[in-house]
């Protein structure tokens, strides 16, 4: 087990100087364009596969560093580039998380590649949770799956919303309802294969911030897929069923959503990270603009109602920093979140984020308001932090039900 180190080894260094000379030299000048286009930024995706950014293998070993740090940094640096193309070219990633988590050894080899493609051709997939009445709230989940045991298909019928690539993606994973009786604890997540009938993209949202990520609709409708679509197979999914009746019946079922809400808890910094890097871009931004803008005769840094602001931007991003670095430590350390670190972490970075932008664009004055300079466009992405992965009025929640073990509602 790796101890906690606030210092970046030799190995990341290099990786970071190196996704921040991609995020530096391509994602940037790409991003207003994209911004004002609303779509999806396929060339610089390509771009990214290229050098081998947007795959599998990269997240792999970022994933897998054993000091925790690889995921953080990675999205911290992607996400100082621009937080609508860099969620284009992570969003691929929760569905291929999902398959690698749950999924076989066959399923892994079968649909990781087909996820992403190849340089020459590359594609996208969409994990597909939320519903327009099931956020949240997951437990309001309608989107059906039934067994078809003659034909062994499954039959998917449903609305998914806020799907990142939905609609878009070669590959979907959709998680839908098996067992109402259960609750959470009756979903299971299937694969739905390139160009199945009935999965069709509803609406495509046009969206404050993150504009270059497309987000959509799906509509499934009798959708059907083969038995050996669903994630981890029919045999698992069974045994995981029955022992969840089990424990329903002898009262043990708050100790499977408790294990539940600590895997949500370990992806929840990544996210902080994110807002880290925007927050941190917009600070640069306002930092750099400080110290050349002259008003009365001197650089408005000079003054104290400036300088001041940025003293506490850049101590609030190094504060979300350690926070996301802590969190990410504990997860692969297998530190239990006794006290919701996880959900800390997010929050506080993603409240840091909007807080910190909203100032870059005051320090710029009607520059920062107008599109020519980026921090406009930084503090509409921020936005977003606050909103998915978990509201933060659910990560309050979460913390607060932790440290107090008291059922707050």
């Amino acid at each position: 087990m790796a101890e906690f180190t606030m210092e970046l080894n030799d190995d990341q260094k290099q990786v970071r100087d190196w996704i921040h000379g991609f995020a530096a030299d391509v994602m940037r000048p790409a991003a207003a364009e994209w911004d004002e286009r609303e779509e999806t930024p396929w060339p610089v995706i390509q771009e990214a596969a290229k050098v081998g950014i947007y795959s599998l293998d990269f997240y792999a070993q970022q994933f897998f560093d054993p000091t925790g740090l690889g995921i953080p940094m990675a999205m911290e640096e992607l996400f100082w580039g621009d937080a609508g193309i860099a969620l284009s070219i992570v969003g691929t990633g929760l569905a291929a998380i999902g398959v690698v988590a749950n999924g076989t050894e066959e399923q892994i080899g079968t649909w990781i590649p087909q996820m992403y493609g190849t340089p020459d051709d590359v594609k996208v997939a969409a994990f597909c949770s939320s519903e327009p009445d099931a956020g949240s709230d997951v437990g309001s989940m309608r989107t059906r799956a039934v067994y078809d045991q003659a034909k062994d298909e499954w039959v998917l019928n449903g609305t998914k919303t806020w799907a990142t690539n939905g609609g878009i993606a070669n590959v979907h994973i959709v998680v839908a309802v098996v067992d109402p009786a259960l609750g959470t604890k009756g979903h299971a997540s299937f694969i739905v294969p390139p160009g199945t009938p009935g999965l069709s993209q509803g609406q495509k949202f046009k969206k404050h911030g993150i504009r270059a990520s497309h987000t959509a609709e799906v509509v499934l409708e009798d959708v059907r897929i083969p038995g050996n679509c669903l994630l981890g197979g029919k045999e698992k999914l069974d045994e995981r069923l029955a022992r969840a009746h089990e424990r329903a019946r002898s009262g043990g079922g708050e100790r499977v959503k408790n294990a539940a809400m600590a895997t949500f808890e370990a992806s929840r910094p990544a996210v902080g990270a994110m807002a880290v890097g925007t927050a941190r871009a917009a600070y640069e931004v306002a930092l750099d603009y400080a110290k050349t803008r002259t008003q009365f005769g001197r650089p408005i840094i000079d003054n104290q109602g400036v300088a001041f602001q940025l003293a506490d931007m850049r101590t609030q991003i190094d504060a979300a920093r350690l926070l996301v670095w802590r969190a990410s430590w504990m997860a692969v350390a297998g530190r239990p979140f006794e006290s919701a670190e996880g959900s800390m972490s997010k929050l506080f970075a993603s409240e840091m984020s909007k807080k910190v932008t909203a100032q870059a664009v005051q320090i710029l004055g009607g520059n920062g308001y107008t599109r020519e300079y980026p921090v406009e466009r930084m503090h509409r992405d921020s936005a977003i932090y606050t909103i998915f992965e978990g509201t933060s009025e659910i990560q309050r929640l979460v913390i607060a039900r932790t440290i107090s073990g008291m059922p707050i509602r």
